[in-house]
């Protein structure tokens, strides 16, 4: 096997840190260059949920007139900012294009043969390595308030079971006998046994900490200036802090790869999808499953050490201030469906910005213009549960010439 090759990650994320995990492994190199620290962006303040299920693309058929509805009635967790951002605008478009049944059957063929890969990878990586991070394996609990999308919702369970995700039915009584806290409002529940969920500011923290022992370099606020190319060859990055040449490099720059790839000439069309989340010291009551609150898609994920709410998708730019009204809407949507107590003064408010395609498929491949760049970002909401099997599939491309799955349906040239 070809070794001692020298590699720079763009992005120190989730997907940076999964990438330099597997290249390490093959004795390679491995610098990253992350423009803030590590720790403090989306990858940490997630919801934590490794949602191994999560098959079903965010563009499926109905979407489109379900949002507009709750928009309406003022209770929709989407808000898109008025733009005349001629890119935004064609990501839009192309959105509510792939809103149809033949590309969420093939979306979700694509997405469930990566992220089983990811679960295969991620139970290896924590049979093999202590890393503290709260795991547990307690699936969630999907929560309805509203009989009729409770009663609708199985057409998705049928459409499921075809992928082996055997979700339970619990009706009004029975969900709040399996989670006391929730509300007698709620009239009925799945529980999905396959997830795990993890507290992600420790599994990031833990992971990194790992492969510096194992001779990852980190460049913490090393900002990107540019590349220097020749041919179809990059030969270094110019940083605000110097110069880094490498064999190899990895695009893994999250909401913020679409910009720096314009200097590539490429188009990576990656839109930044707002999130917020909420974090506490958990309640004495508390639930212990994670939950997943239909109506106002949302997330609570208790962990020992905490409580988090959050949620929301808010598509405003790189706007990184905190929107109250948002922040409202999850402690509200919390109240609605647990009797749980939101302890103000252990309040932790955050923002952040997850990558999304228009396809809501990640993109992994080699870069079509370069012969040593490969690009690795596009997974909306899911970037911490494809995270093992995004690493693996680079770090084989580079090393295999070839995935050991199928990652055509993530290429670059789709766009």
């Amino acid at each position: 096997m070809e070794t001692n090759k020298d590699i720079i990650i763009i992005g120190g994320g989730i997907i940076g840190l999964a990438c330099a995990h597997y290249l390490l492994q093959n004795n390679a190199s491995v610098r990253i260059i992350e423009q803030d620290v590590i720790e403090s962006g989306t990858s940490s303040k997630n919801c934590g949920l490794l949602h191994f299920g999560g098959i079903i693309p965010l563009c499926a058929p109905g979407v489109i007139k379900n949002e507009i509805i709750r928009t309406i009635q003022r209770k929709s967790p989407l808000h898109i900012k008025p733009s005349l951002d001629i890119n935004f605008i064609k990501w839009l478009f192309k959105f509510v294009s792939h809103c149809n049944l033949s590309h969420m059957n093939r979306a979700s063929t694509a997405k469930n043969n990566l992220l089983q890969f990811s679960l295969d990878l991620f139970d290896s990586l924590f049979k093999e390595y202590s890393l503290e991070c709260d795991f547990r394996h307690k699936g969630f609990l999907l929560l309805f308030k509203d009989k009729k999308y409770f009663k609708d919702y199985n057409s998705t369970i049928i459409f499921l079971k075809k992928y082996g995700f055997n979700l339970k039915k619990y009706e009004q009584v029975q969900v709040r006998e399996l989670e006391p806290t929730v509300k007698k409002e709620v009239v009925g529940a799945w529980h999905d046994k396959h997830d795990r969920h993890i507290r992600p500011a420790m599994l990031v923290k833990a992971w990194k900490n790992l492969l510096i022992k194992k001779g990852l370099i980190i460049e913490e606020k090393c900002k990107l200036i540019d590349f220097g190319i020749h041919k179809n060859k990059i030969q270094y990055v110019n940083t605000i802090r110097g110069q880094f040449k490498a064999d190899h490099f990895i695009l893994a720059a999250g909401a913020w790869t679409s910009q720096i790839s314009r200097q590539l000439k490429l188009n990576i069309p990656v839109q930044p999808g707002k999130g917020y989340s909420i974090t506490m010291a958990k309640p004495d009551f508390s639930p212990e499953i994670p939950c997943m609150l239909y109506e106002k898609n949302m997330v609570i994920t208790p962990w020992k050490s905490g409580l988090r709410l959050g949620g929301t998708m808010e598509f405003s730019g790189f706007d990184d201030s905190l929107n109250k009204k948002r922040l409202a809407q999850l402690i509200h949507g919390a109240k609605e469906y647990l009797n749980i107590e939101i302890n103000n003064s252990t309040m932790e408010q955050w923002s952040g910005f997850r990558p999304m395609t228009h396809d809501d498929l990640p993109i992994i491949d080699r870069s079509y213009m370069h012969d040593n760049l490969f690009v690795a970002t596009g997974h909306g909401m899911l970037g911490v549960t494809m995270a093992t099997g995004t690493g693996k599939a680079i770090c084989d491309m580079i090393y295999e010439k070839k995935s050991q799955i199928d990652i055509s349906p993530f290429s670059l040239k789709r766009f």
